[in-house]
């Protein structure tokens, strides 16, 4: 049991979803501002769950593709513009299919496939510094493998 007023982050996963040389992207709602953001496939770690079926997970009802996880690409300590610190934890994963009925999340406006310069053109849109990192990761091979995840 957790002791009174003890602060803890949230933690959450993000995937970076790569095909040849596009990413996929969600462009959303951001809850706090109510600006339009791209980001990675992203959301909370649910109770019982692990880090890497909460990937999955995320980006089914996100952007309605099934994906494998690949590698780990970190984690980063994040604190949003609401005051919120979030631990998020990266992984890189490759497209398996794509569910044609699935209902996105409320607040997905949509899934992009975007290559690189497609997502730098948009870095005013972009939900964190965290989407181009992670990607710069991917890219320059950083990517750790999924073993060093331990979920019991």
């Amino acid at each position: 049991m957790q002791p009174p007023n003890r602060w803890c982050p949230h933690a959450t996963v993000a995937t970076v979803v790569v095909d040849q040389d596009r990413y996929l992207m969600v462009q959303e709602i951001d809850r706090v501002s109510g600006a339009v953001v791209y980001n990675q496939p992203a959301g909370h770690l649910e109770p019982g769950e692990s880090l890497t079926e909460a990937a999955r997970r995320e980006v089914l009802e996100e952007t309605a593709w099934c994906v494998e996880l690949i590698g780990y690409l970190g984690v980063a300590r994040w604190v949003g513009a609401d005051g919120i610190t979030y631990l998020r934890h990266s992984f890189l994963a490759t497209p398996s299919y794509e569910v044609s009925n699935q209902t996105l999340d409320d607040g997905i406006i949509a899934a992009h496939w975007l290559t690189r310069d497609e997502i730098i053109a948009l870095s005013s849109q972009l939900r964190s510094s965290l989407v181009m990192s992670v990607i710069e990761l991917h890219r320059q091979g950083n990517v750790a493998p999924l073993s060093l995840v331990l979920d019991s």
